[in-house]
């Protein structure tokens, strides 16, 4: 890489930027409602990234199943993991 490059973020920083984004549209709205926007924007860039790997719809409708499955089993995964994180440090996330 020259140092004129950027440097490539990482997983986590990735993550912590649409944190971010999502935290700064809790003021205007609801933690449901940017929630539900969140979930919905993943799962049509999701769409969007099985989409872009393939060469017609109809190949698309037949991979559709195995990514659902893949997408979900991996969020499943991804909460579990939040969910236990949060449990095990629960009284320093809900300090106020």
């Amino acid at each position: 890489m020259s140092e004129n490059s950027p440097a490539k973020k990482t997983f986590q920083q990735r993550a912590d930027e649409f944190i971010a984004v999502a935290n700064q549209q809790v003021p205007e709205s609801s933690v449901d409602d940017v929630n539900t926007s969140i979930l919905f924007s993943a799962a049509r860039f999701n769409a969007f990234s099985v989409a872009r790997s393939v060469e017609s719809a109809d190949k698309l409708q037949a991979e559709k199943q195995a990514a659902i499955k893949f997408f979900t089993q991996r969020y499943t995964e991804m909460l579990e993991q939040n969910f236990d994180e949060y449990i095990s440090r629960f009284e320093s996330y809900t300090q106020k």
